[in-house]
């Protein structure tokens, strides 16, 4: 049976994805932060067919010992794990942004190091959950944007480098999609706001609460994660997979916007679909 390795996969789409493929008879080894996420993902699931493995993506030690914790054979690696930081980039941390860079850059480049051997010997497949945030960027999203256009940019890298191998590299771009991270959106807003400065919390009120605003109308449109992991099997058992899937259809109307329309004008409309204040 073909294996593939989930990180994220306690919860949303790595969660759903690691169910899909334990279904379809796939070996799953599931990345989770506590051993209690893993007992009730492998309980879940069809019997054996998850084993789940403790890493944190930005603990050196756990991806290195994924070495002696997967099979002798791998054919696939999904990197899901992810955050979004929220803020306006003006009062941005520092710190915060290394995290958002740690999480959603460095971890799924060091797993998939990890693992190419593995992959080359079986001619196997990286997926990457990316985001259309990935290609068009939003006010008060700018880390999490930051993070996944630098993941686009080494899996377009490093689909060129592995052809030689016949390792697959592929991207998965959703748009709004209803896991947790958009369900508990209003509270993350809230937070991001209450952890800027007084002056900052005052220059930004208008751009918090058009994001508020957002947030409502994208809960009531968010497409099931079922459309993910529709995108993510396809992008496995495809004869020839895509380089990118992108999923929802409001991922593929930013993208067509962004294409055809002037840099003034597309910000113009990121602008008002996300209810931030224009200039004065």
């Amino acid at each position: 049976m073909p294996s593939v390795l989930i990180t994220g996969a306690a919860r949303g789409i790595g969660r759903a994805a690691a169910l899909r493929l334990a279904t379809l008879g796939w070996d799953v080894h599931a990345g989770v932060r506590t051993p209690a996420d893993g007992e009730e993902l492998a309980g879940a699931a069809p019997q054996g067919r998850i084993t789940p493995v403790l890493l944190d993506v930005t603990d050196a030690a756990q991806v290195a010992a994924l070495d002696g914790v997967l099979g002798d054979r791998l054919d696939a690696v999904i990197n899901n794990a992810g955050v979004a930081v929220t803020s306006p980039v003006e009062g941005l941390g520092a710190d915060e942004l290394r995290r958002q860079l740690e999480i959603n850059v460095v971890g799924p480049v060091a797993v998939t190091q990890a693992v190419l051997p593995r992959l080359r010997a079986s001619g196997g497949r990286v997926v990457f959950i990316s985001s259309v945030s990935g290609r068009v960027s939003a006010p008060l999203t700018g880390a999490y944007s930051a993070s996944k256009y630098a993941l686009e940019a080494l899996a377009d890298s490093l689909r060129i480098e592995l052809r030689p191998w016949g390792v697959r590299v592929t991207l998965i771009e959703p748009g709004a999609i209803d896991t947790d991270i958009w369900r508990g959106a209003l509270e993350t807003v809230d937070a991001a706001e209450a952890q800027l400065s007084d002056e900052h919390r005052t220059l930004y009120r208008a751009h918090f609460a058009g994001a508020r605003g957002t947030v409502k109308r994208i809960q009531k449109q968010a497409a099931p994660v079922e459309k993910v992991v529709n995108a993510i099997e396809n992008a496995l058992t495809s004869p020839k997979p895509r380089a990118r899937y992108v999923v929802g259809a409001d991922a593929r109307i930013q993208l067509v916007l962004r294409a055809a329309l002037p840099t003034s004008a597309m910000d113009a409309a990121v602008a008002k679909a996300t209810g931030t204040p224009g200039s004065a």
